[in-house]
């Protein structure tokens, strides 16, 4: 059996991020006396989405990642994956760096506009290398039932 090493890689890196995120809304919270919620605080708002968006889909990815490396798909493709999946969810997670990128609107003056193509860039890039991690599986997996 192929051990899943770049998707052990991968998760590391995740969990490091997953992390620094959550400490970010939680000493946010900490030093606005903000339990549950956020009460209409749009910064907390976006500190909590940005990390709650990175749980939402890391998990789901590094498990279709790494049966495709236990399945033997070629180091290339998982790396290819792995590196798209990562730089999106970078995307993602600097776009939520300022209240032009997570909320828009009157949030979005100059420089606006970059926060949102990366917020759409990051959420793009994790649905089309989702879709294709999980395609890749289904594929791989029907194949090897139909031998």
């Amino acid at each position: 059996m192929t051990m899943p090493i770049i998707s052990a890689g991968l998760a590391g890196i995740l969990l490091i991020l997953q992390q620094i995120l959550m400490l970010s809304a939680g000493i946010y919270r900490g030093k606005h006396r903000i339990g549950v919620g956020h009460e209409g605080d749009p910064t907390l708002e976006r500190l909590v989405r940005r990390h709650g968006n990175l749980a939402e889909n890391a998990a789901i990815f590094i498990v279709a990642l790494a049966l495709l490396e236990i399945l033997g798909a070629s180091g290339v493709i998982v790396y290819c994956l792995a590196g798209i999946f990562l730089a999106a969810r970078l995307l993602h997670m600097l776009s939520f760096g300022s209240l032009a990128g997570s909320h828009g609107g009157e949030y979005a003056k100059e420089g606006g506009r970059v926060f949102g193509l990366m917020r759409a860039s990051g959420a793009i890039l994790t649905a089309l290398v989702g879709l294709a991690t999980g395609g890749y599986l289904a594929l791989t997996t029907w194949l090897m039932m139909a031998q």
